[in-house]
C-alpha cells in the first residue's frame, strides 16, 4: 500500500515521502498514530502543494541543518542511567527527551525531540546508535553512551554492566549428532 508519511518513521521514511508499506502495518500502527495517510490522487496533489512551499523554506533552513551536522555528526554523547542489581536492565528508560538534553548539556545545542529517532526507548547499558533527521537532506549519527556510575569507571568506558554473569544459552539439541559421529567411526 502507498502511503504518505506525515512525519519521520524510523526504519520507514521521512516526513512527506511517499513509500510502499504493508497493508497491516499502514491499517494498524501507521493510521491510528497519525503518522500516514492513503497516497490517493487528492492526498498526492495536496502533498505536492505543501512541497512546494516547503523546499522554498527548506533552501534557508538547509545551510544551517549542515553546520549543525558538522558539529554533532559522529560525536558522542554520556547518558547516566541505573540498573537493576542482578538484571542489568536499566530503571525507566532512555527516551529522546534525555538525549535532546545530554546534546543541549554537551554541546550547547538545542535539539528538539521530536527529529531524534528512536524506534524504542534505550533500556540498557552500552553504547547505542541514534539518528537525527535535522532536515529533509540532513541526518546526524550520534552515538550514546549509558552508563551507571555506581559500577565503577569500567562500566562507562566499556559501558557493560560487570557484576552480571551472562545468562545461560542452551544449546539446540540435534538428534541425529550421534548417529553421524557413528558412521564417520
Amino acid at each position: 500500500m502507498k502511503v504518505i508519511l506525515k512525519q519521520s518513521v524510523s526504519k520507514v521514511g521521512k516526513e512527506g515521502q511517499v513509500v510502499n508499506v504493508k497493508d497491516g502495518f499502514a491499517r494498524n500502527y501507521l493510521f491510528p498514530r497519525g503518522m500516514a495517510v492513503v497516497a490517493d490522487k487528492a492526498q498526492m496533489g495536496a502533498l505536492a502543494r505543501r512541497n512546494a512551499k516547503a523546499d522554498a523554506k527548506l533552501a534557508e533552513t538547509k545551510h544551517e541543518a549542515e553546520a549543525l551536522a558538522e558539529k554533532l555528526h559522529g560525536q558522542s554523547v554520556e547518558i547516566e542511567g541505573h540498573v537493576g542489581k542482578d538484571t542489568g536492565k536499566l530503571f525507566g528508560a532512555i527516551t529522546s527527551q534525555d538525549i535532546a538534553d545530554a546534546i543541549k548539556a554537551k554541546f550547547g545545542v538545542d535539539v528538539e525531540k521530536r527529529v531524534i529517532l528512536l524506534s524504542h526507548p534505550i533500556k540498557q547499558l552500552g553504547n547505542h546508535s541514534v539518528d537525527i533527521d535535522v532536515h529533509r537532506q540532513v541526518d546526524i549519527r550520534l552515538h550514546v553512551k549509558v552508563y551507571d556510575p555506581e559500577l565503577g569507571a569500567d562500566s562507562k568506558k566499556s559501558g557493560k554492566k560487570e557484576a552480571a554473569p551472562a545468562a545461560p544459552v542452551a544449546e539446540p539439541v540435534v538428534e541425529s549428532a550421534p548417529e553421524a559421529e557413528a558412521v564417520e567411526a
